[in-house]
């Protein structure tokens, strides 16, 4: 599932490259700057040429219009998505014990919180949506609303492409441009993702060991504890705003771990 509230904004917009690309009037236009820029920020040639005919979709910009704000108790967001995803979980818990095993002793995060995570986010990887991310944040970034911000995601968007990582004829995910089975947004995973099957290539698509360890890495970045515990009130409990700002949404994923150990 798409995230309810968009991961570390402040954190992204502080953090981003500085592009100024003027927002709105000739979309055209606009990608033709953007090009520039991000051609001066070392974005090849290659991977410049994924904006090549790319046109507005006003799909997304009705999307974002129709946000809200996140109303739902805990017990109506919870329960029936923890209920229908329990019996899967605990047989990815055993599928992928082994590489849970080797993540948890690399970045001290305990399997049952990734499975949380990654079947809260897109249902173990069976919905990570198929609108084109490149699109998608070409016409958010021309939009006014947020400009600054998703063009540091357009970039970062190209600098996956331009690493290796995903083609651009893969990088289809959520309408404002999350990708892949635990829903990064661009910035996310050129800073986070991993490569943990050991194939050159950090792919949170098609990689479930990828995906997992990245999840992990994430949550390490900021400031997860081994051992640390993550129920309501623990330091790593805190650690999970940095995933989602819905304290409804950190209660969910403390919950659903804990019934994946067996609370």
């Amino acid at each position: 599932m798409t995230k309810l509230i968009l991961v570390c904004i402040a954190l992204i917009i502080s953090s981003a490259p500085s592009l100024a690309a003027q927002c709105g009037g000739d979309f055209d236009a606009f990608i033709d700057t953007f090009r520039r820029e991000a051609a001066a920020q070392g974005v090849p040639a290659r991977a410049l040429a994924a904006l090549d005919g790319v046109t507005p979709d006003p799909k997304v910009i009705s999307l974002d219009r129709r946000q809200g704000v996140f109303h739902q108790s805990f017990e109506q967001f919870a329960t029936h998505r923890i209920a229908e995803r329990l019996a899967k979980a605990q047989r990815m818990m055993q599928t992928h014990a082994a590489t849970l095993r080797r993540i948890e002793q690399q970045f001290g995060v305990p399997g049952s919180v990734l499975i949380a995570i990654w079947g809260l986010e897109t249902d173990f990887g069976v919905d990570i949506g198929k609108s084109p991310v490149l699109r998608s944040l070409a016409t958010l970034a021309h939009d006014c609303r947020r400009s600054a911000m998703f063009q540091g995601e357009l970039l970062a968007a190209l600098q996956i492409v331009a690493r290796g990582d995903l083609s651009p004829a893969e990088m289809r995910g959520a309408w404002a441009g999350e990708l892949g089975q635990a829903q990064f947004l661009p910035s996310n995973y050129i800073k986070y993702a991993v490569d943990f099957d050991g194939n050159g290539r950090r792919d949170l698509i098609h990689s479930v060991p990828d995906t997992l360890a990245s999840i992990a890495n994430l949550l390490k970045s900021f400031g997860w504890a081994a051992g640390g515990g993550y129920r309501e009130g623990s330091a790593n409990f805190s650690v999970l705003t940095n995933w989602n700002k819905s304290t409804v949404y950190q209660k969910t994923i403390a919950a659903f771990a804990e019934r994946l150990d067996g609370g």
